[in-house]
């Protein structure tokens, strides 16, 4: 490490320009933010052998140092990923502009007219690990709600990120706005990351994407507000009443689909009166190459331990157990969940209903993969990450979610007695 670096005085020289920066977006037109997106957009498509080249460089040092097979997935970009974020630029500036939005507005009898209306957050700190496309989307997202951001990638794709950021930068001098609007921290050493967290001065709020071990340290260690972005401890519950080909289906698109993002499911739990089908489900993942951990009275890869219930792999490895009823489904998610995403396949209304009023994550779903549980899925075009968390923003956190509220009061000579 270099013993001359300062992570305090860097963080202060990037948290006023980040200030500076987020006053100037507060007023800045829905238009010339639209611009900076779509010139974004364009820079990084014109830049895409480039960014194809630096991320060769990353996946080179990553696979040297032994990463994970979902590790390198969420790392890896090709032409047709780097396309997928430039995409996600163009839909970003195509939704409609949250800041100045009324949320709701009312006369009282004393005279006044309030509105509440969609503000900026100010800026937004977002560290994250080896997912190079988050630097795109974190940046546009915090663009389009008039929010200055400041971006720690890991450093496992520092090259790609430094590529997609270069792109960002682009976008905002096309239109003529301050390039510290979307800073990227130009070193690697965890410092930083420290650094961050205790930036009260210049940080309104920090968003983690990453794994258990860098979300727990930004929770155990933030002095500014989090957008708290936990395990994504996904449950699929395959009722009584499932429809068989149905819930085949989408339990392999599930696991399989892409098995190192965070809506990937973890574990099935199958109701004791859909065992067969439950156990067909399970030779279909074993036949995708797919480990399962099965539980008593199932038959799978190996055993199910208790160490099984409430793991997030990541990987082609599923956890399955046995349930009586809803009851002990649901009594299950709760113990071991992680209040991200959970699932039900069933074609029982009532038990359906049960599941969504019971279950208390972010994402409740029926009859669909969990693969969805993402905000361009969602029509957000992209997401800044899935807060786990109740409190401002909670499922997958857009433009409109990166946004406060203020309110305007408007009277006549209105006094009060």
């Amino acid at each position: 490490m270099d013993t001359t670096f300062d992570a305090s005085a860097l963080m202060g020289e990037m948290g006023r320009a980040a200030r500076e920066a987020a006053a100037a977006l507060a007023i800045a037109s829905a238009e010339r933010k639209h611009a900076a997106l779509i010139g974004a957009a364009e820079a990084l498509w014109d830049r895409r052998a480039e960014v194809v080249e630096a991320n060769a460089g990353d996946m080179a040092s990553a696979e040297a140092k032994g990463l994970t097979r979902a590790m390198l997935d969420r790392l890896m970009l090709d032409e047709g990923r780097v396309r997928g974020i430039a995409d996600s630029l163009r839909a970003i500036a195509e939704q409609p502009d949250p800041v100045g939005a009324v949320m709701a507005e009312w006369d009282r009898p004393s005279g006044l007219h309030i509105q509440r209306v969609r503000t900026p957050l100010g800026v937004v700190g977002v560290i994250y690990e080896s997912r190079p496309n988050v630097t795109a989307d974190a940046g546009a997202l915090c663009l389009k709600a008039g929010n200055a951001a400041i971006l720690r990638g890991g450093s496992e794709s520092a090259r790609s990120s430094a590529a997609i950021h270069a792109a960002l930068v682009d976008g905002l001098r096309s239109a003529d706005l301050p390039e510290a609007a979307i800073q990227r921290v130009p070193v690697t050493d965890r410092a930083m990351v420290g650094e961050m967290l205790r930036a009260r001065d210049f940080i309104d709020v920090i968003v983690p994407r990453g794994g258990a071990g860098l979300t727990g340290l930004v929770m155990r260690e933030a002095r500014v507000p989090v957008f708290a972005h936990l395990d994504g401890i996904v449950h699929v519950f395959l009722d009584a009443a499932a429809e068989p080909a149905k819930a085949r289906r989408v339990v392999l698109n599930a696991k399989t689909r892409r098995t190192g993002i965070c809506g990937a499911a973890e574990c099935l739990l199958i109701h004791e009166d859909a065992k067969a089908l439950g156990q067909s489900i399970l030779d279909d993942l074993m036949a995708a190459g797919v480990e399962v951990h099965a539980g008593e009275g199932l038959s799978g890869t190996v055993p199910a331990t208790s160490q099984d219930w409430g793991r997030e792999y990541l990987d082609m490895v599923i956890a399955a157990k046995l349930v009586p009823d809803l009851d002990a489904a649901v009594e299950h998610i709760r113990a071991h969940g992680s209040n991200h995403t959970d699932a039900i396949l069933t074609e029982d209304d009532a038990a359906a209903a049960r599941f969504f009023a019971e279950v208390d994550s972010a994402i409740v779903m029926r009859n669909a993969s969990t693969q969805f549980a993402d905000g361009g899925e969602f029509g957000m075009g992209a997401e800044i990450g899935i807060a786990t968390g109740k409190m401002h923003a909670r499922g997958p956190v857009g433009a409109e979610q990166l946004t406060s509220f203020k309110y305007l009061v408007t009277g006549d000579g209105a006094v009060r007695p």
